[in-house]
């Protein structure tokens, strides 16, 4: 099994949302965020007890950034080739097989992956088991 490399604990600012403002309010405003562009607006205007908007100190630490739980990076391959990249660089990134390539190149990739000692995020997805074909 594949360790990374380092671990540095993952510190997010805040997990919750942010929300539209008035979105509770009413249905044909949706929850994804907008700026309240308002003269009177209590939301841009940062009154007490209001809705907080997203501003740069929410950030994510620059060395954690990206980074999944598990302490890898992700990388997306397309082809065995492309996995080849990641040769020496196997315990800071992690492949993961992007969402076009078929079932049967995805298992020689798979295969690969082993050979090479790459983390794969996504390596049982879309693998039929030997009984079924």
């Amino acid at each position: 099994m594949v360790t990374p490399v380092l671990r540095t604990k993952i510190v997010k600012k805040r997990t919750k949302r942010f929300i539209r403002h008035q979105s509770d309010r009413y249905d044909k405003l949706k929850p994804s965020w907008r700026k309240p562009k308002g003269i009177d607006n209590r939301v841009r205007r940062r009154f007490k007890g209001q809705f907080l908007m997203p501003s740069i100190g929410y950030g994510s630490n620059k060395k954690t950034r990206h980074v999944l739980p598990d302490g890898f990076l992700k990388f997306v391959v397309n082809n065995v080739q492309e996995l080849e990249v990641l040769m020496m660089s196997n315990r800071r990134y992690a492949a993961e097989i992007a969402h076009s390539v078929s079932a049967r190149k995805r298992k020689l990739i798979v295969e690969r992956a082993q050979q090479l000692n790459i983390k794969l995020t996504n390596g049982t997805a879309r693998v039929r088991s030997e009984e079924n074909e």
